[in-house]
């Protein structure tokens, strides 16, 4: 596999001991097509117990949540963690060195649902560990999440040609729905009733991807400030050029750039952030994206160069033109692109001071997709006023900056109330 995507910061990760397998007791739970897999007997799932026994990884959540933020706790049951094989060695979780890593909770009081989420990111499978494994456990649903089969900051070294590593991302998503729908049918003697996508960022963006190509195997999903791709645009090789031009001008004064940046989509009042969309993410989000689905634009370089001023000209990242790029890199960007025909219900829920997916090029771009292929009935786009791309930055603009988390919850259980 060759060669990904940091939509909110890098982090380093710790490497988590090997879990031991067959913990506390249980019977070993076989998971179709994995490679390998280890069981454990948990008295919390939640993140309250799997912190203290060594089956998560707080470096892998580190930053998506609010400071403060206190999720449910006191959910016993069965943890399998494991991976399917896989050639690419960049996850280190468990000392396994293995990609496509995988974990699955089942609950001992189920309520006959499932959720499968993949993360945002470069993280790992442990990503969504607190904003949702452990809200859907505490309501009784078993949970699966993947790490897409490739992590960290050179994903796009994941594959043989451009395109093939977030495509990847896709085919491991549906690896462990079905996987995790046979398992949950075993360990509780009857299949779940209902099974949900849920993402956020570039999680968000494999909700919808599913939900389009895979109907059969999910009854709707939620997602929270996701990423798209259209061939046409907008995708961030459209949206993230104008900012790394614009910000630097608007930083040293230029009030022309102020417009510039609102022209471009990024809303008005995110400006506490932009500071630090720009040193943190996106510089290095247009950098991974562009060597992923245009790697000839910088010759031999892998993944550009960071910071390059306006008019550096001919592999400079923040002059990059997706308009005039070759027909090649166009159809890379469709091959991956979302199309709007959702076969599912599906929630987005959308920042209304994103500054890394703007709204009005992401969550309303999208539902305009949505309508016009005649399914704006299967589509609700809820704006969260305040809401920024993660719950961590909360911190940079305190008064003007809210959570999404609670939007969230109450949005999963709207998609629960409606499918």
């Amino acid at each position: 596999m060759r060669r990904m995507l940091l939509l909110v910061p890098a982090l380093l990760a710790t490497t988590l001991a090997a879990p031991a397998a067959d913990a506390g007791g249980c019977t070993a739970v076989r998971v179709p097509g994995a490679e390998h897999s280890t069981t454990a007997c948990l008295t919390d799932l939640t993140t309250a117990g799997t912190v203290p026994t060594g089956h998560t990884d707080p470096a892998d959540w580190a930053g998506l949540e609010a400071p403060g933020t206190v999720t449910p706790s006191g959910v016993p049951g069965v943890q399998i963690d494991g991976y399917f094989p896989d050639t690419s060695t960049t996850n280190t979780n468990h000392g396994w060195n293995h990609d496509s890593q995988f974990v699955i909770r089942l609950p001992k009081r189920w309520n006959g649902g499932l959720v499968v989420a993949g993360p945002p990111s470069t993280r790992e499978q442990y990503a969504n560990d607190r904003i949702i494994s452990d809200q859907v456990l505490a309501k009784g649903y078993a949970y699966a999440a993947t790490d897409k089969g490739n992590t960290g900051p050179e994903m796009y070294r994941d594959g043989a040609r451009p395109g093939d590593a977030i495509m990847e991302w896709h085919r491991r998503v549906t690896q462990l729905t079905r996987a995790a729908k046979r398992v949950a049918a075993r360990h509780y003697g009857r299949a779940p009733r209902r099974t949900y996508a849920a993402g956020l960022s570039a999680g968000g963006y494999l909700v919808r991807w599913q939900l389009e190509h895979h109907p059969s195997l999910y009854d709707g999903g939620l997602d929270w400030n996701a990423l798209i791709f259209t061939a046409d645009g907008p995708n961030p090789l459209t949206t993230l050029p104008p900012a790394l031009r614009a910000y630097p001008r608007y930083a040293a004064g230029d009030t022309g750039a102020h417009a510039a940046m609102l022209a471009a989509g990024y809303p008005a009042g995110s400006e506490p952030v932009w500071g630090y969309n720009h040193k943190n993410q996106w510089d290095l989000l247009q950098r991974l994206i562009r060597e992923e689905l245009d790697p000839t634009y910088d010759g031999d370089r892998l993944a550009g160069t960071p910071f390059c001023p306006e008019g550096t000209g001919s592999g400079c990242d923040t002059d990059y033109d997706y308009a005039s790029r070759p027909s090649s890199v166009h159809r890379a960007v469709a091959r991956i692109s979302l199309t709007g025909r959702l076969t599912r219900p599906l929630i987005s829920i959308q920042g209304s001071l994103d500054a890394l997916l703007p709204p009005t090029r992401y969550g309303d771009h999208y539902h305009r997709m949505v309508a016009a292929s005649g399914r704006k009935s299967l589509h609700r786009l809820i704006t969260v006023p305040g809401g920024t791309h993660t719950d961590g930055m909360i911190p940079l603009a305190p008064g003007v900056l809210r959570p999404m988390l609670p939007s969230f919850a109450a949005a999963f259980a709207q998609l629960e109330a409606s499918s």
